[in-house]
C-alpha cells in the first residue's frame, strides 16, 4: 500500500462492473459527473461472465440440441447428430466476450475511467483502488457500491475438485456421464435441464415438496412433466447430509421421508442461493455502513446507505436479486447523486426462469392479491388455442392474468411456456401503466404471434372468449 500519497478527486466512485455497477457509471457520466468504475473480476460482473448469459448461451445449444435429435416431429430427418462441447464452449465464449466488450466500449463512449482491482475504503470520502501494478487513493463526492454476490457454500459442501457452484459448471470440459443437483430454485434447473439435453443423467435433491418454489406449483408442474421426459429425477423432500469425491466421481448421502440413501454421479452441483459481497476487505465496517444479519446494505427510497452520499444496489441490499432490479436501482441511484428525484418504486419486477417451458411471473399471483384484500380473477388461456405456439411445437402451456373484479384493473400474471420471457414485458408494462383487461382487448395483436394469447386472455377476462370456451357459471 502507498504511504502518505495524494488523493486524487472524482465525483462518483462505483465499485462493482456487473449490470447495476456499469448502468450505474453510465447514467452518472450522462448526467455530467466524472466517474471511475472499479472491479476486481472482469466488467460485466456475474451476469455477463458466469451467469445470465453464458448459462442462456448453453441453455440455447442444448435446446438446438433436442430439436435436432426430434427433427422428425417436423416432417425433417437428421442423422449422426452429435455433441462438440468443445464448440458449444467456444460458442459460449464468443457471445461473453462480445457483451463485456460491448459493456466497455459503453463504459469509455461515456467517458467512464475504468480500473480493474480492489477497492478498499480508508474512509467515508476515500477509497483506495489497488492491484498488481498500481495503488491509486481516490477522493469522492458520491459513491455506489455494487458489489453483488456469489453462490452459497455449504460446509458439508465445501466447492472444489467434483463439488461445483454455478460458476463452474458453465465451464466443464466435457458433457457429464451424470449429475446431482442439491437445490431446486431456478438456477438448478435451468442447469440441469440444459445438461440432461445434453444427453447427461441428473438427480436433482430438492428440500421442499415442489421445484422453483417461487411460482405458481401449475408453473412448475409442466416443468417437471419436461424434466421427466428428460430423463431427470426429481426427488422432494430430500435433505442432503454430507458428500464423498474421489478423482473420478462423487457420493452424496441425503435423507428423505426418514430413509437415508446415496446417490454417485460424475459431479456435484450445489445451487442453494447466493449471498451479498459486503464482507472482505472492502471495508464497510470501517466507515459505519449498516447491514442486516444477512450481510445486507440497508437502504432508503433513493438507495442511499446510512451515509447519504454512498449509495447501494442490486444483490447486496433487500428484496430479488435480480440483474434488471440492480439496473433499475442503478439509474435511480445515478439520478439521485444529480439531485432528481428519482425514487424507487418495486410496483412490479418481472421473475423469469429459462426452464422448458419457459416461467415468467410479474405482479400479483391470485393468492398475493387476495391476501392484500384485493377482489381479483384469475383467467387462465391456454398456448394450445394460440396458432403460432402450436407451430412453434408449444402447445403446453398457459398464460394466468389476475385483473380486480369491479375494475378490471391488470394486477399480475403469470405464464409458463414458449417465449414466456419476453411475453412477460407487455404485462409489466400493463401493470406499470394502470392498463385493464379492456385496453388489453382493445389493443390490436399482430396475427399469428404469442401476443395474442395475452389479447385472449383479456377477452376471457372480460367474458366473451374467442380462441377458448369460456368456463361455466
Amino acid at each position: 500500500m502507498v504511504v502518505g500519497d495524494a488523493s486524487l478527486d472524482i465525483d462518483t466512485l462505483v465499485i462493482g462492473a456487473g449490470p447495476g455497477g456499469y448502468v450505474a457509471a453510465i447514467r452518472a457520466a450522462q448526467l455530467g459527473q466524472k466517474v471511475i468504475i472499479a472491479d476486481k473480476g472482469k466488467f460485466g460482473g456475474v451476469c455477463l461472465n458466469v451467469g445470465c448469459i453464458p448459462s442462456k448461451a448453453l441453455i440455447n445449444s442444448a435446446h438446438h440440441y433436442e430439436s435436432m435429435l426430434h427433427a422428425e416431429e417436423y416432417g425433417l430427418s437428421a442423422e449422426n447428430v452429435k455433441v462438440d462441447f468443445g464448440k458449444v464452449q467456444e460458442y459460449k465464449s464468443s457471445v461473453v466476450n462480445k457483451m463485456t466488450s460491448g459493456v466497455e466500449m459503453l463504459l469509455k463512449a461515456n467517458k467512464v475511467q475504468m480500473f480493474q482491482g480492489e477497492v478498499m475504503f480508508i474512509n467515508e470520502n476515500e477509497a483506495r483502488l489497488f492491484n498488481d501494478q498500481e495503488a491509486p487513493r481516490y477522493r469522492f463526492k458520491n459513491c455506489i457500491i455494487a458489489t453483488g454476490s456469489r453462490p452459497i457454500e455449504l460446509k458439508p459442501f465445501p466447492f472444489g475438485g467434483r463439488i461445483l457452484s454455478s460458476t463452474e459448471a458453465l465451464s466443464l470440459p466435457e458433457v457429464p456421464k451424470s449429475l446431482v443437483i442439491i437445490g431446486g430454485g431456478y438456477i438448478g434447473i435451468e442447469l440441469g435441464q440444459m445438461y440432461a439435453k445434453f444427453g447427461t443423467e441428473v438427480t436433482i435433491l430438492e428440500g421442499a415438496d415442489t421445484i422453483m418454489p417461487g411460482f405458481d406449483k401449475d408453473m412448475s408442474n409442466l416443468v417437471v412433466k419436461k424434466l421427466k421426459k428428460n430423463k431427470v429425477e426429481i426427488v422432494n423432500g430430500a435433505l442432503a447430509k454430507g458428500a464423498e469425491q474421489s478423482d473420478k466421481d462423487v457420493t452424496v448421502t441425503y435423507e428423505v421421508g426418514g430413509e437415508q440413501k446415496t446417490v454417485t454421479a460424475d459431479y456435484l452441483l450445489v445451487t442453494v442461493g447466493r449471498r451479498p459481497n459486503t464482507d472482505g476487505e472492502l471495508g464497510l465496517d470501517l466507515i459505519g455502513i449498516k447491514t442486516t444479519d444477512r450481510g445486507l446494505i440497508e437502504v432508503d427510497d433513493q438507495c442511499r446507505t446510512n451515509i447519504k452520499h454512498i449509495f447501494a444496489i442490486g444483490d447486496i441490499v433487500p428484496g430479488a436479486a435480480l440483474a434488471h432490479k440492480a439496473s433499475y436501482e442503478a439509474k435511480v441511484a445515478a439520478e439521485a447523486i444529480a439531485g432528481l428525484p428519482s425514487k424507487v418504486d418495486y410496483k412490479c419486477i418481472p421473475a423469469v426462469a429459462f426452464s422448458d417451458p419457459e416461467c415468467a411471473s410479474v405482479g400479483y399471483t391470485e393468492k398475493e392479491a387476495k391476501d392484500k384484500g384485493l377482489n381479483v380473477k384469475s383467467s387462465k388461456f391456454p398456448f394450445g388455442g394460440n396458432g403460432r405456439a402450436v407451430t412453434l411445437g408449444g402447445a403446453d402451456g398457459f398464460l394466468k392474468l389476475i385483473s380486480e373484479v369491479d375494475t378490471g384493473l391488470v394486477v399480475g400474471a403469470q405464464i409458463a411456456g414458449v417465449e414466456a420471457s419476453n411475453m412477460i414485458a407487455e404485462l409489466g408494462l400493463a401493470i406499470e401503466m394502470g392498463a385493464t383487461i379492456e385496453d388489453i382487448a382493445l389493443t390490436i395483436h399482430a396475427h399469428p404471434t404469442l401476443g395474442e394469447i395475452t389479447m385472449d386472455a383479456a377477452e376471457l377476462a372480460m367474458g366473451h372468449p374467442i380462441h377458448t370456451i369460456a368456463p361455466k357459471k
